[in-house]
């Protein structure tokens, strides 16, 4: 295992285990009082010194450790609580994998790479706008993630199979959101088959990840910055990987069933059962 040198690394990594909960004993100051202004600064620094290092080719997966890693202490310091678990599941995978995931904000875009990236090389979906942002443009694109447009359905569910192909036969497994939209509200018919459409073509097994992410809230304006709220819990719950037979719907309906169950058991609002998949495809 590729543990990332950070500060602090007396406290428990919550990639190390199958199970993490935040200690009580991380230290809080100022950052814990105005958890807004203590955690975009650290948030920044983590953006810079990545993108930097992307630009003169520096940026591999263990920095891309680093900078998950310590946006999740960043939170932590902030007062901010995790709750990981099933870790075991992705430990024991020996192949290539397709994570496939509800999407409430930011905090999971930062945060899921450091306890994947240990075990499994791991990629995104994104939208080719990310790319042309300063910093966070490069460290994306030492990434090599699935790149995809958002104006032209057919056109990019052809780019995400593709692109999504060749990663897995190059080794890296993929993260994807497969929802219309960021949405503290889960709404099962907004969450299309993408994932076992992947799995469905390349072989490689789907593994559903349920999470509750909104202590990172979404921005008014830009929704990357939104307020901190160290009162609401994170939640993460890895589930088990299944391979993809047939057509795929029972299995898609069993990633249905995994996220809506935990979510119900956080607290967090689920419509009603899905109905058509919509084919949209949602990237980070």
């Amino acid at each position: 295992m590729n543990e990332p040198a950070i500060k602090n690394a007396r406290f428990p990594l919550p990639y190390a285990t199958p199970s993490y909960s935040t200690p009580e004993n991380i230290q809080k100051n100022f950052s814990s009082l105005f958890p807004s202004l203590g955690f975009y600064p650290r948030l920044l620094n983590v953006v810079i010194s990545g993108g930097n290092l992307a630009k003169q080719g520096k940026y591999d997966g263990a920095e891309w450790n680093k900078s998950s890693l310590n946006t999740i202490r960043a939170l932590e310091y902030c007062g901010v609580k995790f709750e990981i678990s099933g870790l075991e599941h992705v430990m024991n995978l020996h192949r290539p994998c397709i994570f496939t995931a509800n999407h409430m904000g930011s905090l999971e875009t930062f945060a899921l790479p450091c306890l994947i990236q240990n075990y499994q090389k791991v990629t995104f979906v994104i939208k080719d706008s990310l790319l042309r942002y300063p910093y966070f443009g490069p460290l994306l694109a030492a990434l090599n993630p699935v790149v995809v447009t958002r104006k032209d359905a057919r056109t990019d569910l052809k780019a995400m199979l593709d692109g999504g192909a060749e990663r897995i036969a190059n080794g890296h497994s993929i993260i994807i959101f497969p929802q219309g939209t960021r949405n503290l509200v889960f709404k099962p018919q907004e969450f299309n088959s993408i994932g076992t459409k992947l799995a469905r073509k390349t072989g490689a097994p789907v593994l559903p990840v349920a999470l509750r992410s909104d202590a990172w809230g979404n921005g008014w304006l830009l929704k990357d910055f939104g307020r901190i709220h160290p009162q609401l819990p994170v939640r993460f719950k890895f589930g088990a990987a299944m391979d993809v037979s047939g057509n795929g719907k029972e299995e898609h309906a069993a990633i249905l069933d995994f996220i809506s169950a935990n979510l119900r058991g956080w607290g967090v609002e689920v419509q009603a059962p899905p109905g058509k998949n919509s084919p949209r495809v949602t990237t980070t």
